[in-house]
C-alpha cells in the first residue's frame, strides 16, 4: 500500500539539515588562514640596545667645546662672551688645543635659529665636523 503524498515520514526526512558541506567549508577556510598568517611579515624597527647599563667614562682630556646661546642670542664659548664674528676664531683656537673635542651647542628655547645655525656653519669653517645639538 502506498503512503499518501505528504504524509508525516516523508516530510520528517526533508526538513533534516546536512551540516556536513558546512563544516567541509570551515575547515578549508581554517587551514587557509594558518597558512596565510605564517607568511605574514610585521614590520617593526629594530632596537640596538647598550651593551651594559655603565655610563661610559669620559676621558678628562678630551673636553667638550661648549657653546651656549641665551635667550637674547649672545654666544658664550669657555664662559665667556664672544662676538658673532669671533665664534670661529675661538672654535679654531679651542679645537687647536684638544682635536678630538666635539663642538656642541646648547641653544636657549628662546633662542633663533639663525644663531644656532651661524654656530654650525662657523664650527664646520674652522674644520670641526663633530657638532652636537643638546637641549636642556
Amino acid at each position: 500500500m502506498r503512503r499518501p503524498f505528504g504524509s508525516s515520514s516523508d516530510h520528517e526526512e526533508d526538513e533534516q539539515i546536512n551540516l556536513t558541506p558546512m563544516l567541509d567549508v570551515v575547515f578549508i577556510m581554517l587551514i587557509f588562514f594558518i597558512v596565510t598568517a605564517t607568511f605574514i611579515k610585521e614590520v617593526g624597527l629594530d632596537v640596538n640596545q647598550p651593551d651594559d647599563d655603565k655610563p661610559k667614562t669620559v676621558d678628562p682630556d678630551k673636553k667638550s667645546i661648549v657653546v651656549r646661546i641665551t635667550n637674547r642670542d649672545r654666544i658664550i664659548i669657555a664662559q665667556r662672551d664672544v662676538d658673532w664674528r669671533a665664534v670661529r676664531a675661538n672654535i679654531e683656537r679651542l679645537h687647536a688645543e684638544n682635536p678630538e673635542a666635539p663642538v656642541i651647542i646648547q641653544p636657549h628655547p628662546e633662542s633663533t635659529t639663525e644663531a644656532m645655525i651661524h654656530i654650525m656653519d662657523s664650527a664646520r669653517l674652522a674644520g670641526v665636523y663633530n657638532v652636537s645639538l643638546a637641549t636642556n
